[in-house]
């Protein structure tokens, strides 16, 4: 789907690019765990089913979203709803889960965290990301923002295991994103919008660009743009 899998890097997108590449891209390095049935939590307009189907070992995709869902695209509807308590699925019903850009959205993480594991074959792999730079959104159902310890802890406490927590940017990356969300999004004139989008352009890229040689460690002073990563059941 374009804007999700397939974004192009114009004055217009600068303050979404980063965030939806790096998740593709998180995607496409976790791709060889996704086989057979997956589920997409929090699934919206399913923006990355087609490339999953295409490219993985998946070979039934379903969508599942909370009953009063946020309507991103009217001609998409998820496959399943469900009321925030408990999924309409029997015990170890698939055999992965994606869940991108949803857990800061839980009012209660534990209880789609346990739910994910229920539905999880045993060896089950669940596949998320969260943002932690990001303005306000879905106002106000915007809940968390998480850092990797608590992130982990959640994800113990459901009783996965062999968990893999990663950076989704680092500083270079964080103040790229944090230029485009202020040039695209904070109050201003069109006109200066505008100008100043032009102007950051060419700095976003190459902060971008560096960004890609840095290794992110979880330590006092760094600055993420996201988390993404895996947890077996």
């Amino acid at each position: 789907m374009i804007g999700f899998t397939d974004i192009e890097f114009n004055y217009k997108v600068l303050d979404r690019y980063y965030v939806r590449t790096s998740i593709f891209e998180a995607i496409k390095i976790s791709l060889f765990h996704f086989k057979d049935n997956l589920l997409d939590i929090g699934c919206g307009k399913m923006p990355y089913r087609d490339y999953v189907l295409k490219h993985s070992k998946v070979k039934s995709y379903v969508g599942l979203d909370i009953e009063m869902a946020l309507e991103y695209d009217t001609s998409v509807k998820p496959d399943f709803t469900w009321d925030g308590e408990t999924m309409p699925f029997e015990n170890e019903s698939f055999d992965c889960a994606l869940g991108t850009e949803v857990l800061e959205h839980c009012p209660e993480p534990a209880i789609i965290l346990n739910e994910v594991y229920r539905v999880l074959k045993p060896e089950g792999i669940f596949f998320f990301t969260v943002p932690f730079l990001w303005n306000l959104h879905e106002v106000p159902n915007d809940e968390y923002r998480y850092t990797p310890f608590s992130l982990e802890r959640h994800l113990k406490n459901a009783g996965f295991n062999e968990i893999e927590i990663k950076a989704t940017g680092g500083w270079h990356a964080s103040m790229a994103q944090m230029l485009g969300l202020w040039v695209r999004r904070s109050p201003m004139s069109k006109m200066k919008r505008k100008y100043l989008s032009l102007a950051l352009k060419p700095i976003i890229s190459y902060l971008i660009k560096i960004d890609k040689n840095t290794k992110v460690n979880f330590v006092n002073g760094q600055m993420i743009t996201g988390l993404y990563g895996t947890a077996k059941k």
